[in-house]
């Protein structure tokens, strides 16, 4: 795995990983993941399982996280445009309920791809801008009874720190937005402060 550099984000727990595709004429090869590579970078990564996703142009997910056990989450999208975000859900965090987010684009043609690590303490979501699948890596096995959403359009999240040009996309194409019912039942920060589960998120 050729890592090309590790980028800050808006919180300094969340990391973007840029890594190399060795592209030619006939497409291009990559090395993805290397344990002993990606552990010096994120020392909490340990992979427990692995999943893939497709969406169609204008779905959100989230915000999602699942405290027993804790889960963090390492990201890509493999092809297409996805705008990932991560949400502080810490309850004596001083960046609690404030949002980040980033895009990440990638095509077939593109030398390079790019890993989002977000660890337990933050709930994640996706945007996608056009017909995208993504890859992601969770330290924790799924467990159902301890997943928890925020409503992706919940009034109460602070989005003062997300980037113009992504607000705008967010804020001006709600009618378009695919949104699971699941998801559109999710709590909000205010429900999320006063539940008793947030004893589990340090």
């Amino acid at each position: 795995m050729k890592i090309l550099e590790v980028l800050p984000t808006t919180f300094a727990e969340v990391k973007l990983v840029k890594f190399a595709r060795f592209v030619d004429n006939r497409g291009y090869f990559t090395e993805t993941y290397r344990f002993s590579q990606l552990e010096e970078v994120i020392p909490d990564l340990k992979i427990k399982q692995v999943m893939e996703s497709h969406s169609k142009r204008w779905v959100l997910r989230g915000f999602h996280f699942q405290y027993d056990p804790p889960m963090g989450k390492l990201v890509r999208t493999v092809v297409g445009q996805m705008i990932d975000f991560f949400l502080d859900i810490r309850p004596h965090s001083k960046t609690f309920g404030k949002i980040g987010a980033v895009k990440m684009p990638s095509s077939w043609d593109d030398d390079f791809d790019t890993w989002i690590w977000v660890p337990f303490g933050f709930a994640h979501g996706n945007l996608y801008l056009e017909e995208s699948t993504i890859e992601y890596f969770a330290t924790a096995t799924w467990n159902p009874s301890s997943e928890v959403g925020i409503n992706p359009l919940s009034k109460d999240i602070d989005w003062s720190l997300v980037d113009k040009e992504i607000l705008n996309i967010f804020k001006n194409n709600q009618e378009k937005f695919i949104i699971s019912q699941k998801d559109k039942g999710g709590a909000t920060l205010k429900d999320w402060l006063n539940d008793e589960r947030i004893k589990f998120i340090k």
